[in-house]
């Protein structure tokens, strides 16, 4: 029984992590009293909520746990979606300085948003939002015109403890009538509304490029990076 609970122990930490497809069900996303955004997660109503994982690869070789291991909660209120992200990653790699440059092959948490659960193309409009959070606080998503831009939609704060990385968001949602430049007004989140939704990490150990994109949501095919395209593979998730 010892030699038996040791096997299953280091087949835990040394072998790639088990990757399954999620229940088809909706996740039901509940409403927050109300939610500081200070990476620290002190408020009670985390608490009531059931971690789900990030363990989707999506791009590069087999990973194991010491090497990543990520898991996420969500809740709502008023103004603002609210994620809790928890991620082991044993190396934190930021190697591009201009934060609109190459931002995908540094270590980043990567969030999608579909406002209208929609689905379809979004690769060069706002029909949905594929937002890439930087280590150094940035956020960065294409415009229709193919430029890269910061965007302020997202209101986060990283806390890092020795590999383990907590990140606290509040989301603004924008329809798909978002202009650039203008004075654009974020959707007002109501009971029973039903978002696209998918959370990834991209995962760099000091090469040129990211070794691993791993997400929360099972895809189809062996073309599984198209999150940052098609609104057609995130979550449909509903607001309780």
């Amino acid at each position: 029984m010892r030699i038996f609970s040791l096997l299953l122990i280091i087949s835990y930490y040394f072998y790639p992590c088990k990757q399954e497809q999620p229940k088809s069900q909706n996740y039901i996303v509940q409403k927050a009293s109300s939610i500081q955004i200070d990476g620290m997660a002190h408020e009670e109503d985390w608490n009531t909520i059931t971690w789900r994982p990030i363990d989707q690869k999506w791009l590069g070789e087999d990973f194991d746990s010491l090497d990543f291991n990520g898991r996420y909660k969500m809740l709502w209120g008023n103004d603002l979606l609210y994620v809790l992200a928890e991620i082991e990653d044993d190396t934190l790699i930021d190697i591009h300085p201009n934060g609109l440059n190459k931002y995908w092959d540094d270590d980043c948490l990567e969030i999608f948003i579909d406002e209208d659960a929609s689905g379809g193309n979004h690769q060069y409009s706002h029909n949905a939002w594929a937002y890439h959070l930087s280590l150094n606080g940035k956020c960065v998503d294409i415009g229709p015109d193919s430029v890269f831009r910061y965007y302020p939609h997202v209101d986060f704060k990283r806390i890092t403890s020795g590999t383990k990385s907590t990140w606290e968001l509040g989301i603004s949602l924008y329809n798909e009538d978002y202009q650039e430049g203008k004075t654009n007004t974020p959707v007002k989140l109501t009971s029973d509304k039903t978002v696209g939704f998918a959370i990834a990490y991209c995962d760099n150990d000091y090469s040129a490029e990211r070794e691993n994109f791993i997400g929360s949501t099972y895809v189809e095919g062996e073309d599984k990076n198209r999150g940052w395209i098609d609104a057609g593979i995130f979550e449909k998730i509903n607001l309780e």
